[in-house]
């Protein structure tokens, strides 16, 4: 079935279930931002397959509402569809509560899958459906009833991360936990977030492409800890580690029933952003609840001393393996074939080589040409085309080593490049080395920090239609909260920045049918200077690849943003010619020249 007939079976289902109004969102049971296959019920009825987006069904209409990373390619993946993208934040598009607020009329049933739901989204549905005097239902999954070929939930074994990499014990970790349930005047916490368990536990899986999870929920009591996962993931030497913690295995579905079983004793530590509406609604009503951000997210983004030495040598390999890519994108192209696809292949073997490597932290993003100004563009077979000079080529990918993830993006130029391409390009360039060179006072947030990033492009009145930069996580999620860089409020991602996080500095522009530009930095919070006024910050970048000088104009460079970035290429060549021969040692002091 297309889009259509999956709509036209999905309202059949809607009718005879008496629902009027249908709500698919992206997430799994755990608000994961990428799911597993098992979960991807928005992709399947709407054929949009970016990392965020919800659906909204109604008898005659379908909407999807995304933002601006993924405008250009949701208008292709939607065409010929019937479904309408609404463009959030964009002017003269409805928001999506808004709409659904206009259509819902006494009577009728507003409905979603209440396990891939927060309980803050849930609850604004909820009192979206009191105001107008309609009904919610939560507890059906209509996508499943018409999905006859839906994939199974992963059966693919977990893996212990060890000391020498974790630099904590689980045991400590779940002592500090259970420090700041006591703080927080709870008794039980109820954490379905997976990579909050994995981090926890010192456990990752195999359950969604690309970010090493493993799909399971657990209970954090005072004394024990109830884990809910498929066991037969689970090796013997994991199932005694976790005795060893008391920690008691149930199938992965029990949560559901088991939490009807708190009582009044009960004090429940939960983050309605990260819970799901579902379980939060089996809660007995005289149960207790502190509701609050999970404290392991500050916990996990704060890298302990092995994390971030191990992260700085993540960094310096997957700096060696670009360099050397790099090197032979220049040589190469033009004179082999060369696709996006088979130019991704080859940067892995280049980090295959590097030792310890896992696999690609995310989904890579490989895009020549007009590609480059879909933000988050994914190559296929049907879109894989071939690298040619008098272009640009964009690559943003990452790499999961034993020793941490990556998450780099650099804009090559390939030949001669239009001078246009070349001023747009520096004018990343420079916003980059302004953020990352930033020093500012502890207690500062991304906030502030952004407009270092903006200033470039909104003096210029220009912009880029995407947050700055992201926390990332330590062989977790790739987009890690509870800090980042974007100038408007976005809740949850606002935490001051604190020393031992990483966040990613990656700005962009993007010309439409034209080349996109992007120049991702991971940048590592450090304690500067403490003295009277307080005590000073700064970001040590990690990330070490040189930014293209055969894109660099550097007459539209002050001298102080030519120091920036002649100190930075200092910086890639010192750090990086132990590593390579003596061949690429004399590349690499070509591309990292002074000008």
């Amino acid at each position: 079935m297309g889009v259509p007939e999956r709509l036209t079976a999905l309202r059949a289902e809607m009718a005879a279930k008496g629902v009027d109004v249908y709500v698919v969102p992206t997430a799994d049971f755990h608000q994961s931002e990428y799911v597993g296959d098992y979960f991807k019920a928005r992709v399947y009825i709407t054929g949009f397959s970016g990392s965020a987006g919800t659906a909204v069904i109604t008898a005659d209409e379908a909407r999807l509402w995304t933002d601006g990373r993924y405008f250009i390619q949701a208008e292709q993946q939607l065409a010929g569809t019937t479904v309408q993208l609404m463009k959030m934040f964009e002017p003269g598009y409805p928001d999506m509560n808004e709409y659904i607020d206009s259509i819902l009329k006494p009577g009728m049933t507003l409905a979603f899958d209440g396990r891939a739901v927060s309980v803050g989204e849930g609850e604004e549905y909820a009192s979206i459906a009191a105001k107008n005097d309609a009904k919610v239902l939560y507890s059906e999954d209509l996508i499943d009833a018409i999905w006859a070929d839906r994939p199974e939930l992963s059966k693919k074994p977990a893996f212990a991360l060890g000391l020498e990499y974790a630099g904590e014990s689980a045991a400590d970790k779940l002592k500090r936990t259970r420090e700041a349930m006591v703080a927080a005047g709870a008794n039980t916490y109820v954490l379905t977030t997976l990579d909050d368990i994995c981090w926890t536990l010192n456990l990752r899986g195999d359950d969604i492409d690309y970010f090493p999870l493993l799909l399971s929920y657990a209970v954090i009591k005072m004394d024990s800890v109830e884990f809910y996962v498929d066991d037969s993931k689970l090796s013997e030497e994991i199932k005694a580690d976790l005795v060893a913690l008391n920690v008691n295995i149930h199938p992965y579905n029990d949560i559901y029933e088991d939490v009807k079983a708190f009582g009044e004793e009960t004090v429940l530590l939960i983050d309605p952003d990260k819970l799901n509406y579902a379980i939060y609604n089996n809660f007995a009503a005289d149960v207790k609840k502190v509701e609050m951000q999970n404290p392991t997210i500050l916990m996990k983004a704060i890298k302990n001393p092995v994390e971030v030495e191990n992260i700085r040598k993540a960094q310096i390999k997957d700096s060696v393996a670009h360099v050397r890519f790099m090197k032979w994108l220049k040589e190469n192209v033009g004179k082999i074939r060369i696709t996006e696809m088979s130019a991704t292949d080859k940067l892995d073997e280049f980090r295959v080589e590097m030792g310890n490597f896992i696999r690609p932290s995310f989904e890579p993003i490989s895009s020549f040409g007009p590609h480059g100004a879909i933000v988050h563009y994914t190559s296929s077979p049907e879109t894989d085309v071939e690298l040619e000079e008098g272009g640009l080529f964009l690559t943003d990918t990452g790499a999961g080593f034993w020793e941490g993830s990556t998450d780099v993006t650099r804009t090559y130029a390939l030949g001669e490049i239009p001078q246009q391409m070349k001023d747009d390009f520096t004018l990343v360039a420079i916003s980059n080395l302004s953020l990352g060179s930033a020093k500012f006072l502890e207690g500062c947030t991304g906030l502030v920090l952004d407009i270092l990033s903006r200033k470039p492009f909104w003096d210029r009145n220009l912009n880029f239609n995407h947050g700055t930069g992201h926390g990332v996580g330590y062989l977790l999620n790739i987009h890690e909260g509870p800090a980042g860089f974007r100038w408007k409020y976005r809740k949850g991602e606002t935490a001051v920045i604190r020393e031992g996080m990483v966040i990613t500095d990656e700005p962009g522009f993007y010309v439409e049918g034209s080349h996109g530009i992007r120049l991702e930095n991971e940048l590592l919070a450090c304690k500067g200077e403490l003295n009277e006024y307080g005590q000073f910050m700064y970001f040590d970048e990690i990330t070490l690849i040189p930014m293209d000088l055969d894109a660099i104009n550097p007459d539209i460079m002050t001298a102080e943003e030519k120091k920036l970035l002649n100190n930075y290429h200092k910086k890639v060549y010192a750090t990086l010619t132990p590593y390579l021969n003596d061949e690429e040692t004399e590349w690499l002091a070509k591309y990292t020249r002074e000008i």
